[in-house]
């Protein structure tokens, strides 16, 4: 039997549609045409291989996983749930980092793409500047990221509104002077939707707010200095991006003799287990890292192998207090 038979054979159509639906040479309806690819990928198909050559055989369907970084416990969170659920069903996981960097991000999509998986999970530093990612991409699903034109899926929290009740959870406390401490906002459009909610709280309470403090992701925080910023706004309070960088600032702000909470308040976002664990507990707001992932998962694998239409879920947040913010 051919491997144009097989595919008919899997796809449970004739070898004349299987030919139509791969070149895109007549008319196929696009569930068909769906299904005859996702045959086609599982019996090991390349369009762009040697037709002299073996085919290279796959057991299982493989689903590419784009995250910004496997040391982050926000994300290596949600990877181990999307390979639990893959497993489930059957599918296999190829995963690639981004490391914060739109360029990088773009080559780890291509190499992704080059195995030919079923579909992608992304997290991508920012959906709304994807102009230079690949222009023909298999069924994605954004993660962290608010759905788009191109990327109509995705599984997200709210983190503009997050980013709000944070800061209304400091300014409750009597704190005015608030910085807002983040990575790079071109690397993540999670921490500028925060910043911008912390923006809004202060405006409503008739505040204004401090430009940010950005620094690298991928850096160090154990030489973080703020020294100058504590000098030009004499802050109260800070917000960090992410609960990592809030015990980056906790570190920088003991550096500078100040004790946290009885000097500075801190928060910071995501609700990862380390921050239970630190003296006091950190105050942040807690994302459903682990349940984020396996949906995204279900989703993609309910739109690869059912059809079903892209949509958008959001995912709850929710104020855990701990001790590192206290009323002025």
């Amino acid at each position: 039997m051919t491997l144009l038979q097989q595919i008919a054979l899997k796809a449970g159509c004739s070898v004349a549609t299987v030919s139509r639906a791969l070149n895109r040479s007549g008319p196929v309806s696009e569930r068909m045409t769906r299904r005859v690819e996702k045959a086609a990928l599982e019996l090991g198909y390349r369009p762009d291989a040697n037709p002299a050559s073996v085919p290279r055989l796959r057991h299982k369907p493989m689903i590419g996983v784009l995250i910004p970084s496997i040391t982050n416990p926000v994300f290596a969170a949600s990877l181990s749930n999307i390979q639990k659920r893959a497993r489930v069903s059957g599918h296999g996981v190829i995963i690639a980092q981004s490391d914060y960097d739109l360029v990088r991000e773009a080559e780890a999509i291509a190499d992704l793409v080059s195995e030919r998986p079923v579909g992608l999970i992304m997290t991508l530093c920012d959906p709304k500047a994807a102009g230079n990612l690949p222009k023909t991409l298999p069924p994605t699903v954004l993660l962290h990221n608010l759905p788009t034109v191109r990327f109509p899926a995705s599984v997200a929290a709210d983190n503009f509104l997050a980013g709000r009740e944070l800061c209304e959870h400091m300014l409750d406390h009597h704190h005015t002077s608030i910085l807002f401490v983040s990575g790079a906002f071109a690397a993540s459009d999670r921490a500028k939707l925060r910043y911008d909610g912390y923006c809004a709280a202060m405006k409503q309470r008739g505040l204004v707010p401090h430009p940010p403090l950005e620094v690298g992701f991928l850096n160090g925080y154990d030489a973080l200095d703020l020294g100058q910023s504590l000098k030009l706004f004499a802050p109260t309070a800070m917000i960090a991006s992410n609960d990592l960088l809030a015990f980056g600032v906790i570190g920088a702000l003991r550096r500078e003799g100040l004790r946290v909470p009885d000097d500075v308040s801190v928060a910071g976002f995501d609700g990862i287990s380390l921050g239970r664990l630190i003296d006091p507990p950190l105050t942040t707001i807690e994302m459903a890292d682990a349940s984020m992932g396996a949906a995204a998962a279900s989703l993609l694998i309910d739109m690869t192998e059912n059809g079903s239409s892209p949509r958008h879920l959001n995912v709850a947040h929710s104020l855990r207090v701990g001790g590192t913010v206290r009323a002025l």
